[in-house]
């Protein structure tokens, strides 16, 4: 069942996967994540949002925006970066502060083509907690799935 939502865009970041099976890595591009803090369902909260290349290609989302809109939980919270994710009836306001620039780390996220051309840096979870790399364009959670027995490769961890 879906829920309702609504509130103001803290974060926009990639959203990816990763699969590891020894030395070979393989990236997932699943389009962008949103954090939202507002209104879950009636009850105050914060959490992430997946969203498509194509939504974000329609209402280029940054930090500062308000949102509102449906979506479902997510089927298995190992393997995605968001808590919520097939987002409907979405509608978006501009910025709050128009006239003040952002800082160039909380603007429109780039194209998702953009992260994959420069790759990616892993930082330790506490680093990226912070502030600062939580609410940065170029930050991003990933979940890994690694490939345990070269062998088995359906067996994953």
């Amino acid at each position: 069942m879906k829920i309702e939502w609504q509130g103001d865009i803290t974060s926009v970041q990639p959203r990816f996967r990763m699969l590891r099976s020894f030395d070979e890595r393989h990236h997932a591009y699943l389009g962008y994540a949103l954090r939202i803090r507002g209104s879950i369902n009636g009850n105050d909260a914060s959490a992430w949002f997946g969203f498509g290349k194509a939504a974000h290609e329609k209402h280029r989302f940054e930090a500062g925006q308000a949102a509102s809109g449906q979506a479902l939980a997510v089927a298995d919270p190992r393997i995605e970066p968001v808590d919520f994710y097939k987002v409907s009836r979405v509608t978006i306001a501009p910025r709050r502060n128009p006239a003040g620039t952002p800082p160039p780390w909380q603007g429109v996220a780039p194209a998702i083509e953009i992260y994959r051309n420069r790759g990616h840096r892993r930082l330790s979870a506490k680093t990226y907690s912070s502030v600062a790399c939580s609410s940065c364009i170029w930050g991003a959670r990933m979940p890994v799935e690694i490939i345990v027995d070269h062998w088995k490769p359906k067996e994953k961890k």
